[in-house]
């Protein structure tokens, strides 16, 4: 059976994590695959879209068991508990991603704060409730609330100065995440095949693994990750296009169908983002062309430069998708969508990646070493 440092260090059958997609809702996958005997990771962001988009936030709070009247710790914690309490039976290992952007610090230490909560109300919480996951943002200043309540800290980046700088600040199991990546890609196409095996060069040691993302999705590239040096891979897409799946039947039914050269890069909510390729998102890249080219040539903008009439559209689109308009919806997915063609319940997609890589390392063993 593949075994490697990331289950060690967690407590995970296998060395796979669920992708903690936001702003969406995720609680049902993140369950499923938890129990299904890989991380999983359930999304924070959309909480903070209350009064900005409340179809995500009905939807996050709805799924999770929660009252919309409620506060926003009271959400994660009604979240956090119901989560526990429908994978404490089957062993099951979660965890929570956390944005934490400089324009979103108080709505992070909010997050992290009642976790760290949570967790101490519910002592045997440890054995299952092991990682907080931070992303986009800088990992420096955590390391004392986070790893000092006894979590593993894990970090996604997009470069190996980024990886170093995770490295700097404690982090336990750096995610790097290259182009091929669904929703948030970075401002600089730095793609799988170089990015992963320059930052496990660069950081990988007895003190920090190092995990792919971006373009895994099966026992193939979980195989070739392995090769590469990493303890493991995240799988967003592939997860995503589950039975099990919190998002939108449309959104689901969009990557299953996607096919070859399915997906494009526009603007999105804090950056460069990949769609689905539909005409609503050609749309979209060509208005990001013309009021927002630094997203094609590395150049990035924030809230306080980019023509608003995009983000406007993003907001108008993902509305779309809660509706079931599928003229107007937007609907990420990594390049990984071109190599999905089923909906599988995530349990059985888990075990079929597992023995594919396995076959295919023992393969590579008996037909080029002598």
């Amino acid at each position: 059976m593949i075994k490697s440092r990331l289950c060690d260090l967690t407590g995970i059958k296998y060395p796979i994590i669920q992708a903690g997609m936001g702003p969406f809702s995720n609680n049902n996958l993140c369950v499923a695959a938890a129990n299904a005997g890989v991380l999983g990771l359930l999304s924070t962001s959309g909480l903070f879209s209350k009064d900005e988009q409340p179809w995500v936030y009905n939807a996050f709070v709805e799924s999770g068991e929660a009252n919309v009247n409620d506060d926003m710790a009271t959400v994660l914690e009604k979240v956090l508990k119901r989560t526990y309490r429908l994978t404490k039976d089957k062993g099951g290992i979660f965890g929570i991603n956390v944005m934490v952007s400089a324009e979103l610090v108080k709505y992070s230490q909010v997050m992290i704060d009642t976790a760290i909560k949570v967790r101490e109300e519910n002592p045997d919480m440890k054995n299952h409730f092991k990682v907080i996951f931070t992303s986009a943002g800088d990992p420096v200043g955590w390391k004392d609330k986070i790893k000092g309540a006894g979590f593993t800290w894990m970090h996604v980046v997009p470069s190996v100065k980024a990886a170093l700088r995770c490295k700097k600040a404690g982090v336990d199991v750096i995610v790097a995440s290259g182009h091929e990546g669904g929703f948030h890609t970075s401002w600089e196409p730095v793609h799988s095949m170089i990015l992963l095996p320059a930052v496990v060069e660069a950081v990988s040691d007895d003190k920090t693994l190092v995990v792919g993302a971006g373009g895994f999705c099966d026992g193939r590239t979980l195989a070739a990750a392995l090769a590469l040096g990493a303890d493991g891979v995240q799988m967003g897409t592939r997860f995503l296009a589950t039975q099990e799946s919190d998002f939108h039947q449309i959104w689901k039914e969009g990557v299953v169908a996607a096919g070859d050269r399915g997906t494009l890069v526009a603007r999105g909510f804090v950056g460069p983002a990949r769609w689905l390729k539909t005409p609503r998102s050609v749309e979209h890249a060509k208005n990001t062309l013309q009021k927002s080219p630094g997203v094609f040539l590395g150049a990035p903008d924030d809230y306080t430069t980019v023509d608003m009439s995009l983000i406007k559209f993003e907001i108008e689109s993902i509305k779309a998708v809660y509706e079931g308009n599928k003229e107007k919806a937007l609907m990420a997915a990594g390049e990984a969508a071109q190599r999905i063609n089923d909906m599988p319940k995530v349990n059985d997609m888990v075990q079929v990646i597992v023995r594919d890589a396995e076959n295919i390392l023992r393969s590579i063993q008996t037909k080029y070493l002598t």
